[in-house]
C-alpha cells in the first residue's frame, strides 16, 4: 500500500454527511487540459465545481466564499501545492484538500500530511478512487462539525477538558489556565509546533468572563505581507486593489471577546506598528477610513520562535514583546510529558475508529512499545496524524507494526531493545538526521518539517556533529 494512501479510512458514509450536490469543490491545475477533464469528471458525479488555473486567484475566492473541499496539483509555477495547502490551513480550517502529483514521493506525502494534507493522491487518478476519497473527507467535515457543536457544550462546562494528560506538566498547565482566565490581561503562549497552543487560548477564553463573546484567531504566518494589516485591522471600500467591499477587521469582529494571533512572531514589522498603536489605544482605523473605532477585546497570543532573540535580531519590536507578554505560558513538548502518550493514543483511536467506523479497539504490544519509544518532534499533532493513518490502514482490530508510516518503523534507535533503553539525544540526532537526508540538507527545508527555527537547528547539529552535506 503506498504512502498516499495512509492518510484516509475506509467503510460506509455516516448519516449526516454531506451529498454530492452540497459539497463545494474547488480544483486548481495550471494545466489547462488536466484542469478541464477534472472539472468534467466530478460534475458528472454531481458536484459543485469551481476550477482554476493560478492557485492565488483560487485563494481570493476563498475569502469570499469558502470551499469544503479543495483539490490542488502540487507542482505549480504560480505558488507550490505545499504553500497553498498551508495558506488554507492557517485561513480555512475547515476546508480539506487533498494534493494531486504526477511526481509522488515519500518524502513529499509525510511533509504534506504533517501540513495538514487530507490526502495524497498520484496521478492518473481514476473516477471511483477520487469520488471515494471526496466522500471520506466529507465524513470528516462532517464529524469535525458535530465535535465542534460537542466541544462549544463541553467548554462551558468543563473549559480545559480538551487539554488531555496525566503528567505534572499538564497538570501544572491547566492550574495555570484557570489562573489566568480570571485576569483580563494578555497572555504569550509559547510552545513547538504541534504541542496544542490554540488549545489553550480556547480554554482561557472558555473559562474568561468574555466566554460568551466571540473568540476569533488569525494565524499570523498565513498572509502575504501585505494582507495581514487588512485582516487584523479591515479596510474601507476601494482602499485598495480588489477591496470591493468594507471588510471589518479580527479586532472589530471580536467586539468583547478575545483576539487570538497565532504565530505572532512571523507578523511583519510594519503590522507590528500597527497592533501596538491598537494595544495602547484601544482604538482602531480600518486602512482606507477617516474615523477611528472605540474596541474592548482580550489579546492572547502565541509563537513557536524565541521572541527575545527575534528581538535582539531585529525582527520583532522590544515594546510590543512586552506589551504581548503580561503573562507568559509555556506549552510543553510532548517529550517532557512522555506518560501522556498512551492517554493521547487511545484519545485519537476511539476518535478516528468513531470517524471510520471500524472496529480498531488497541494497539500490538510491539507497536505500542514503537510509538512509546519515539521521539515525537511534530508533538502531539504529528501523533494523532500517525494514528489517524494507522487506523485507517488498519483491517484488523489491533493496529500492529505493519499499520504504522514508514518512517516510523525505519527508526529502530527510537524502540526500546533488549539491551536497554535509547537515550533521547540519540533519538534526537537520529530523527535530524533522517529529516537532513530527506531534504537533501536543506536547513530551511528540515527545520520546517522539524518546527525549529534554523537557528536551533544549526545547534543542535553543532552539538551532534552533524556534518552539512551540501
Amino acid at each position: 500500500m503506498s504512502v498516499a494512501e495512509s492518510t484516509c479510512g475506509t467503510g460506509p458514509q455516516p448519516p449526516g454527511v454531506p451529498t454530492a450536490g452540497a459539497l463545494r469543490l474547488m480544483v486548481i491545475d495550471d494545466e489547462a487540459v488536466a484542469l478541464r477533464q477534472m472539472e468534467r469528471m466530478l460534475r458528472r458525479r454531481g458536484y459543485r465545481v469551481e476550477g482554476y488555473a493560478d492557485p492565488r486567484e483560487a485563494l481570493a475566492r476563498l475569502e469570499q466564499s469558502p470551499a469544503d473541499v479543495v483539490l490542488t496539483d502540487l507542482r505549480m509555477p504560480q505558488m507550490s501545492g505545499m504553500q497553498l495547502l498551508r495558506r488554507i490551513r492557517a485561513r480555512h480550517p475547515r476546508t480539506e484538500v487533498i494534493l494531486i502529483t504526477g511526481y509522488a514521493a515519500v518524502n513529499d506525502a509525510v511533509e504534506a500530511v504533517k501540513a495538514g494534507a487530507f490526502y495524497y493522491i498520484e496521478k492518473p487518478v481514476s473516477p471511483e478512487r477520487l469520488e471515494a476519497v471526496i466522500r471520506r473527507a466529507a465524513e470528516k467535515i462532517a464529524l469535525q462539525d458535530d465535535n465542534l457543536r460537542l466541544r462549544e457544550e463541553l467548554a462551558r462546562r468543563e473549559p480545559a477538558r480538551e487539554i488531555l494528560g496525566v503528567s505534572t506538566a499538564i497538570r501544572e498547565l491547566v492550574k495555570v489556565i484557570h489562573k489566568v482566565a480570571l485576569i483580563d490581561c494578555n497572555v504569550l503562549i509559547q510552545g513547538e509546533s504541534g504541542t496544542g497552543k490554540e488549545l489553550v487560548a480556547r480554554a482561557i477564553h472558555a473559562e474568561s468572563q468574555r466566554k460568551d463573546k466571540p473568540f476569533v484567531g488569525l494565524n499570523c504566518g498565513g498572509f502575504a505581507e501585505e494582507l495581514v494589516a487588512s485582516e487584523l485591522f479591515g479596510h474601507e471600500r476601494g482602499s485598495f486593489t480588489g477591496a470591493d467591499s468594507r471588510k471589518p477587521g479580527l479586532f472589530e469582529q471580536a467586539r468583547g471577546g478575545t483576539v487570538f494571533l497565532d504565530e505572532v512572531g512571523e507578523m511583519p514589522l510594519s503590522a507590528q506598528v500597527k497592533l501596538l498603536r491598537l494595544i495602547q489605544e484601544r482604538k482602531i482605523r480600518r486602512i482606507g477610513g477617516q474615523r477611528p473605532i472605540a474596541l474592548d477585546f482580550r489579546l492572547l497570543s502565541a509563537t513557536n520562535k524565541n521572541l527575545e532573540h527575534e528581538v535582539e535580531a531585529g525582527r520583532f519590536r522590544e515594546d510590543l514583546f512586552f506589551r504581548l507578554k503580561v503573562v507568559v505560558i509555556r506549552v510543553p513538548p510532548l517529550r517532557e510529558r512522555r506518560q501522556d502518550i498512551p492517554v493521547l493514543m487511545n484519545h485519537f483511536l476511539e476518535q478516528y475508529a468513531r470517524l471510520y467506523r471500524k472496529p480498531v479497539q488497541g494497539f500490538s504490544a510491539e507497536a505500542r512499545e514503537l510509538l512509546l519509544g519515539y521521539a515525537f518532534p511534530g508533538n502531539v499533532r504529528e501523533l494523532e496524524h500517525i494514528v489517524c493513518s494507522a487506523v485507517a490502514l488498519c483491517e484488523t482490530e489491533t493496529i500492529g507494526l505493519s499499520d504504522l508510516p514508514d518512517d516510523i518503523r525505519n527508526l529502530e534507535v527510537d524502540t526500546v531493545s533488549c539491551n536497554g533503553l535509547t537515550t533521547l539525544e540519540e533519538v534526537e540526532k537520529a530523527h535530524i538526521l533522517r529529516v537532513l537526508e530527506g531534504t537533501n540538507y536543506s536547513r530551511r527545508r528540515a527545520a520546517e518539517v522539524l518546527g525549529i527555527p534554523r537557528t536551533t537547528l544549526w545547534r543542535k547539529m553543532r552539538r551532534y556533529g552533524i556534518r552539512d552535506l551540501r
